[in-house]
């Protein structure tokens, strides 16, 4: 699976696009599209293709028009997969949250997070360690932010234990897209995998050598079946909670 990078493009044109501070042209034919519609398009054949999909010319294809005319709205793919991900990033922004605690916001933004991953799965393969400066992925850093607004914890702390969340439900979210794609794949769900497989691992597992894991594994068998993404991601964002909660504990003192 390739891996893009946001902030690859023109500092000063992804600013542009991404803020619509661009220049209106003074002469030539009105403009047939906007940046919105192009990404639009773009966006939505991400969504039902993947990532790999979005091209230039595919989005040009898909607006009927050729890739040269394409270049008028947005220089390059590298600013079009920034505004991408600002225009999605509009979805996780929310008038304001349903739980007044920090542990009850966290959990909706855990929520609203592995939600618009679900929605747009090739989010997971753009690394955004540069971060895309729209306003869009900054109102939603704003939003999350406020989490901690009912606690007292420094800044860099609240920056911190939100890039925590995050970067835990991206890892969960990752997890569950990739049992979808083995699933179709294979042709198999897991529960059709491991049904057809148990039965030949326990013909050749032997439990003195492998105690631990044979001990382990039937437990976790018995208990949820299948792997379960669901049940495993909301087992961990308690653990990753408890934590947060034990290092506001520490805060206190």
């Amino acid at each position: 699976m390739t891996t893009e990078y946001s902030g690859a493009g023109d500092p000063r044109r992804s600013i542009e696009l991404l803020w619509g501070t661009a220049a209106p042209a003074r002469r030539g034919p009105k403009a047939k599209f906007t940046v919105a519609g192009v990404t639009s398009v773009a966006i939505a054949l991400a969504d039902a293709e993947g990532l790999a999909a979005v091209s230039m010319r595919r989005v040009a294809e898909q607006l009927g028009v050729t890739a040269m005319s394409l270049y008028t709205y947005v220089p390059s793919k590298a600013e079009l997969l920034d505004v991408m991900v600002d225009t999605v990033s509009a979805e996780a922004v929310r008038p304001a949250f349903t739980g007044s605690g920090w542990r009850e916001r966290l959990t909706e933004i855990a929520a609203t997070n592995w939600a618009l991953y679900r929605r747009h799965p090739w989010l997971l393969q753009i690394a955004t360690s540069r971060p895309v400066l729209g306003p869009n992925v900054i109102a939603k850093y704003d939003f999350e932010l406020r989490a901690f607004e009912s606690c007292v914890v420094p800044d860099v702390d609240a920056d911190l234990l939100l890039s925590l969340v995050l970067n835990y439900v991206a890892g969960a979210v990752r997890a569950a897209v990739q049992a979808d794609q083995a699933e179709q794949g294979t042709g198999m769900s897991e529960e059709q995998w491991w049904g057809a497989y148990a039965p030949l691992l326990g013909e050749v597992l032997d439990p003195a050598r492998f105690p631990t894991a044979a001990r382990v594994g039937q437990a976790a068998g018995e208990e949820y079946g299948a792997g379960d993404p669901v049940r495993a991601y909301e087992f961990g964002l308690e653990r990753v909670l408890d934590g947060i909660d034990a290092h506001l504990g520490r805060l206190r003192q």
